[in-house]
């Protein structure tokens, strides 16, 4: 149980409600809701930073058509369909910068290999950069940064996840013993070190990333059990949140608005959909065994993520840049921060520090977001991230403000769908949290967008955007 489950005051526990969602009743209610609020934005100089667009693969289980490709491939076909997309020479980017999780060891700088494959300029940098579950989030900041800084102009960041194929090792004392064998002199000695060989020398260890902490030993299902007991998230509430993400990406994929897909085709098929999206019924997933704690746990296999393959891939400049390239941007970058807590308290709890954060440095307030796109690693790590923020007791406690942030209505939260449904490839989910973000904005008349998301170490990230006017 986490350290602040047992001083949770009842204020926090209130129930979260799952309205029927439509679209075209959506876009109407933030008309309505906005009145006659300006749309005036505070860039005036030209060197404001712009999310211009942003592709990605169709997001699929790991194992299905993607199983035969490496992370590079796809990560590739990311970058070259954004570039199509823009309809944008490649000599007018400056840089590229990827995120990823789990690396190969001989594409280990996967940003590179994509540049040198794809076709781009020579001079182009690349680099990789990996912060778990934020990473393309990472990527994109670093980017901004850059170009911030004046070092760059004009940059392409995504992310890359690829777990149909990970690196397996051998255990750490074969790896010793086969170090040695390489630097052995002579048959004798060779033979003497294969001699010292035991059983256990032949374990292998899988790189899939979260197994478990490395600093505490818990895998992150078991925390995001704990996450949901300490804010008393009920079986019931995980289901009815993981049945709104699959319907609602479902209503959304029907609808034509998950166009920031790239159809790729392999082997003479077409894929243009994710094909995580399954609206089952609540009867059957209220069948479903716990899958981490049990017998009593509430995460299960249908209110998680999944393991899942795809790339993402952004274009990032500056106001004046994007104007003299002739595209037109859909969003300003207007501030970004990360956070850190204690992973063996508070793993994903990364929303709930970030929010309120990102939204005092932008000088906003709840009230001024349209749009929020929150990271779905679990059903009950969102509500969970929910309930703290409308929670008086643990604003005060953990994050020493003087009242609660507030209650963010469901309604603005991942309209559609998200992790859970769409699928979760760790270093490529920050790019499609942003472009969602962005193309919500812009067909629900918004101004203002929240992008926030946990990832293991105790990690949080969160972004103001603002919908580039017309």
């Amino acid at each position: 149980m986490f350290a602040l489950s047992s001083k949770l005051r009842p204020s926090c526990l209130r129930d979260l409600s799952f309205k029927p969602f439509t679209l075209n009743s959506q876009a109407s209610s933030y008309q309505a809701n906005r009145q006659n609020r300006s749309f005036a934005t505070t860039a005036a100089s030209g060197n404001s930073i712009v999310f211009v667009d942003g592709v990605r693969t169709p997001f699929l289980q790991s194992g299905t058509d993607y199983k035969d490709m490496l992370s590079y491939e796809l990560q590739k076909h990311a970058v070259l369909s954004l570039l199509r997309k823009l309809q944008l020479n490649a000599a007018e980017i400056d840089y590229l910068v990827v995120g990823t999780v789990i690396q190969e060891a001989k594409t280990a700088n996967v940003a590179r290999e994509v540049a040198l494959t794809a076709g781009l300029p020579l001079s182009i940098p690349a680099h990789t950069c990996t912060q778990a579950c934020i990473s393309a989030n990472q990527a994109i900041t670093q980017a901004a940064a850059f170009i911030n800084a004046g070092m760059i102009k004009t940059a392409i960041a995504g992310g890359v996840e690829f777990l149909s194929d990970v690196p397996i090792r051998v255990s750490r004392k074969m790896r010793k013993l086969l170090l040695d064998a390489n630097k052995a002199k002579g048959v004798s000695q060779y033979l003497s070190l294969l001699a010292r060989i035991r059983l256990n020398y032949l374990n292998l260890e899988v790189s899939l990333p979260a197994i478990a902490e490395f600093t505490t030993n818990e895998t992150m299902g078991h925390s995001g059990d704990r996450l949901a007991a300490s804010f008393r998230v009920s079986r019931k509430e995980q289901d009815e949140y993981a049945f709104r993400s699959h319907s609602h990406a479902e209503k959304a994929q029907k609808a034509g608005l998950l166009d920031d897909i790239a159809p790729i085709t392999l082997s003479k098929k077409r894929i243009d959909k994710d094909n995580g999206i399954r609206v089952s019924n609540l009867e059957k997933m209220s069948k479903l065994k716990p899958a981490f704690v049990k017998p009593h746990g509430t995460v299960t296999a249908a209110n998680a993520s999944f393991l899942t393959d795809g790339a993402s891939a952004c274009l990032i400049t500056t106001e004046a840049q994007a104007k003299k390239l002739g595209l037109k941007p859909k969003a300003y970058i207007r501030k970004a921060v990360f956070t850190a807590q204690d992973p063996a308290d508070q793993l994903l709890l990364g929303p709930a520090y970030s929010t309120p954060k990102v939204l005092n440095e932008a000088k906003l307030s709840l009230g001024d977001i349209d749009v929020f796109e929150i990271h779905e690693a679990f059903a009950g790590q969102v509500l969970a991230n929910l309930k703290a923020l409308d929670c008086e007791w643990f604003c005060k406690e953990y994050l020493k403000r003087s009242e609660k942030v507030g209650q963010i209505p469901m309604e603005k939260v991942n309209a559609w769908g998200g992790s859970l449904s769409i699928g979760h490839p760790f270093g490529a989910t920050g790019t499609r949290l942003l472009t969602m973000a962005a193309n919500r904005l812009i067909k629900q008349d918004g101004r203002y967008g929240l992008i926030a998301a946990c990832a293991a170490g105790g990690l949080g990230h969160g972004m103001i955007i603002e919908r580039y006017p017309n």
